[in-house]
């Protein structure tokens, strides 16, 4: 069978992909040395949504942005969402910040001081109350939290006390809202952090109960994980709840995702599409988390959404009758062809072609280059302070 010939039959299986976008990644961010300012960033959440809605426009695969608090915490959060609705957009994922506040130098959600680990909760009740407001399903929260030195602090008690205050939190999510915990295995903690590694956040949220799922940040892990397995067996749990797409060389790079190693992308989709998470059926959310350092950041967050696009539609290719014959045959290299006959299969000519049939550009980046966008909003933000890391 033709290429275009199998890609039409797992066409309609892509109808309907949404891939949300942080408000976070049209802002200036960068490393721990610098932070690069450039022409045309936003200077208000408002902004940062029209860019958001731009690459929705271009690519018809992000419906939704995601906001951090207090990054984007505006006085009125239902004109905020009547704003955003009317350019087309969704106000997606409220994201909590518990880690620029001096008061959380030694902990939040963990601190032995109980005022602390309060205030953190209150902070975490106002993002509920965003919301409500907003229409918004999941609270996804990340803990810089954890210890430098052996002996600085009582690892058992902290695991304790972080129990109790996202029960606390999880007890005033309403029905239809979840609580996403994400976990990273290092910093700024490095002797040890509270929420290490996919299995410290699951047990944490089966505690919880069905509304308290894990968020998978691909760039989260140790080098030589296997991600695609922690994919497979969260799935298999029932404990996916969301995913932060980016890529990784060394340590939590946040680059586009796909960039450092697109097979790898393919592999973790392969076993999302196995594993049920992707489809109407599923409640998985896909969402990017990046930083562009010095490229420009519409055009990045246009080439990740089209990335992940690419590798689910290759992932859709895998022909898994046959795969599944030969597992149980046990021929291996018969196995490891057909896998990798799907990951080299080039559908980026179909899905120019599929993109035309709906009204969208076959070519999305270049179509956006050029639109002119880019060049009015370097015109037009023009004074006011630049969104960046707060």
């Amino acid at each position: 069978m033709s290429t275009s010939a199998r890609f039409k039959e797992i066409a309609p299986l892509l109808e309907g992909q949404a891939i949300e976008v942080p408000s976070w990644a049209y802002g200036n961010s960068g490393t721990r040395f610098k932070v690069f300012g450039s022409p045309g960033t936003p200077r208000t959440v408002e902004e940062k949504i029209a860019d958001a809605a731009t690459v929705h426009r271009f690519t018809g695969l992000a419906p939704s942005v995601a906001l951090h608090i207090p990054w984007d915490l505006v006085d009125d959060f239902g004109a905020l969402r009547r704003y955003a609705e009317d350019l087309g957009m969704a106000i997606g994922t409220i994201n909590s910040n518990t880690f620029q506040d001096d008061d959380y130098k030694l902990g939040a959600l963990t601190h032995t001081d109980p005022k602390i680990r309060q205030k953190a909760i209150d902070h975490h009740f106002e993002c509920i109350d965003v919301m409500n407001a907003t229409g918004s399903r999941d609270l996804k929260i990340w803990l810089a939290e954890g210890s430098n030195y052996p002996g600085q602090a009582d690892i058992r008690g902290r695991q304790d006390r972080l129990a109790e205050s996202l029960a606390t939190i999880y007890d005033r999510l309403g029905d239809d809202q979840r609580l996403v915990l994400e976990y990273k295995f290092f910093e700024p903690a490095f002797y040890h952090t509270d929420v290490p590694d996919w299995g410290t956040s699951y047990v944490q949220v089966a505690a919880l109960g069905e509304r308290a799922v894990v968020c998978l940040d691909t760039g989260h892990h140790a080098p030589g994980t296997n991600i695609e397995f922690i994919v497979a067996q969260l799935l298999r749990l029932g404990k996916l709840g969301s995913f932060d797409f980016n890529s990784r060389f060394y340590a939590d790079d946040d680059l586009i995702v796909g960039a450092a190693d697109p097979f790898q992308l393919f592999r973790i989709l392969f076993e999302v599409v196995r594993g049920g998470g992707f489809g109407p059926e599923s409640d998985v959310a896909f969402m990017l988390d990046q930083c562009h350092n010095i490229e420009k950041k519409i055009p990045g967050q246009i080439r990740s959404v089209l990335n992940v696009q690419e590798m689910t539609a290759r992932a859709l290719l895998v022909d898994r009758a046959a795969l599944t014959a030969a597992q149980e045959e046990g021929d291996v290299l018969l196995a490891n062809e057909i896998f990798m006959d799907a990951f080299y299969t080039d559908v980026r000519a179909d899905l120019a072609a599929w993109r035309e049939e709906r009204g969208l550009p076959a070519n999305p980046m270049r179509a956006y280059l050029e639109s002119g966008y880019q060049e009015q909003i370097e015109a037009d933000r023009v004074g006011g302070t630049q969104a960046g890391w707060n």
